[in-house]
């Protein structure tokens, strides 16, 4: 079996483990809003005129008490499954880079494979250290969608690269725009859980209360904004790298640092939107759900560039499609 074979089996295996360890979640986050807790918003309620504010009930989170029910259960086999699947899309990326003689980020394909990996383990690395397993169907199934992508649309034989690719920039430039993309899509995830949540927990504050549907299932909005927070601040100065990095590979190559390609041009639109919501993020006012729809516009941006860029619109950087 050659290298490039293995490491299709390797990658269509990682899919596999993947939609388990995303069925795995979603059963545990059924079995979580078929329990029905009661649950109101983190605000405290009037129980009547002039009396003093009554603490709300608390929401039972599925590390503590729910740890020993079969919902907990099949979520912790989620996690086991999510690990294997990681290590199988790791080993895919090898695999492709020993086939093709050279880092595995060379075209659109092997960027979506390698993409699924960060973002796969930036959840787990953050599920060591919050209370986020509830995200976990969401990034594994942004990570099915994407690798889903990349063997049936995107998919390219392992092969030599274009010469204005053959330099030491593609492993600089291209690993950091990985990596930052990665952060990005658990970030983004994280900020639409956020909005659901947060807009659940002000109906239930007009309402004064409501059953546990499935945004009550989910962590804290101040959770899901602190970890969507670090996500993009982490994330935010390897994207700002990649840019500049960038600028002196286009030197290197074209004789000139910045030339409004397209993909250019997106990369700077997508690092506007996201200065936008780091900055709004820190202005009282703007703070929450306001300054989110900044982040969610620099995905699109990030997502755009990737898919509709390299795909569709001509430029410079047309050799990086498929």
């Amino acid at each position: 079996m050659t290298w490039d074979l293995l490491s299709d089996n390797l990658i269509y295996s990682a899919i596999a483990v993947y939609v388990l360890a995303m069925l795995a979640y979603a059963a545990e986050t059924a079995a979580r809003v078929n329990r029905g807790v009661e649950v109101t918003a983190d605000v405290p309620v009037a129980v009547g005129a002039g009396a003093p504010a009554a603490p709300p009930p608390t929401r039972v989170a599925p590390s503590s008490s729910t740890a020993g029910t079969p919902g907990a259960r099949v979520g912790a086999v989620g996690s086991s499954l999510a690990v294997l699947g990681l290590l199988l899309n790791l080993a895919g990326v090898v695999t492709r880079g020993l086939a093709a003689e050279r880092a595995p980020w060379g075209n659109m394909y092997e960027f979506a494979i390698v993409i699924t990996m960060t973002a796969g383990a930036t959840y787990l690395a953050l599920l060591r250290r919050q209370p986020v397993r509830d995200l976990g169907a969401w990034i594994v199934g942004a990570i099915v969608l994407t690798l889903g992508l990349a063997v049936t649309v995107l998919y390219t034989p392992a092969g030599d690269l274009v010469p204005v690719l053959d330099s030491y920039w593609l492993v600089v430039h291209v690993a950091a725009a990985i990596i930052s993309g990665g952060v990005f899509t658990v970030g983004a995830l994280t900020t639409i859980l956020f909005m659901v949540r947060q807009r659940h927990d002000a109906r239930a504050a007009q309402a004064g209360r409501t059953r546990g549907r499935y945004a009550a299932q989910l962590p804290t909005a101040d959770t899901l904004s602190r970890v969507a927070r670090g996500a993009h601040v982490f994330a935010f100065p390897i994207w700002t790298f990649a840019v500049i990095a960038g600028a002196i590979w286009a030197e290197n190559s074209w004789g000139r640092y910045w030339g409004w390609d397209p993909k250019e041009t997106w990369a700077f639109i997508t690092w506007v939107c996201y200065a936008a919501y780091l900055h709004a993020d820190a202005t009282t006012g703007w703070r929450g759900s306001r300054a989110s729809w900044f982040a969610l516009a620099g995905y699109a941006a990030f997502v755009f560039n990737f898919f509709g860029v390299n795909m569709w619109i001509p430029g410079l950087h047309s050799y990086a499609g498929v």
